[in-house]
């Protein structure tokens, strides 16, 4: 979970990270919260500005088969376009059976991808 925001401004990271271990445990049964390791992460939107962050890593151990479930998916894609949209990243990545997978368009709050400004 990010400390900042992709302009880095301070987000309620604990937030996030309580968020997510919801999520996690609920449709997976359990996840672990690592301590924050110092990060980057370079927004090529903003000409290469390179964002640095303390991230806090949630993993979870899932079943296989959970993730060929469609309301498991849903929820779980729900919460990172959430993350990505509310705390205003530039990405959100999540690796699934070692693929690397990062969301740079967010859905806005009513499930539908947002338009250039937003909507």
């Amino acid at each position: 979970m990010p400390s900042v925001d992709r302009l880095g401004a301070p987000v309620d990271q604990k937030r996030w990270e309580d968020e997510a271990l919801t999520v996690f445990g609920t449709l997976f049964r359990g996840a672990t919260a690592f301590p924050p390791g110092r990060g980057v992460w370079r927004d090529d939107d903003r000409g290469g500005v390179l964002v640095f962050d303390e991230t806090v890593l949630v993993t979870s151990y899932v079943e296989p088969g959970l993730l060929d479930q469609d309301p498991i998916v849903d929820d779980l894609r729900s919460f990172l376009h959430k993350l990505g949209r509310e705390a205003n990243q530039g990405e959100v990545g999540i690796v699934i059976a070692d693929e690397y997978l990062g969301i740079t368009s967010f859905d806005n709050d009513t499930g539908n991808e947002a338009g250039p400004d937003g909507d």
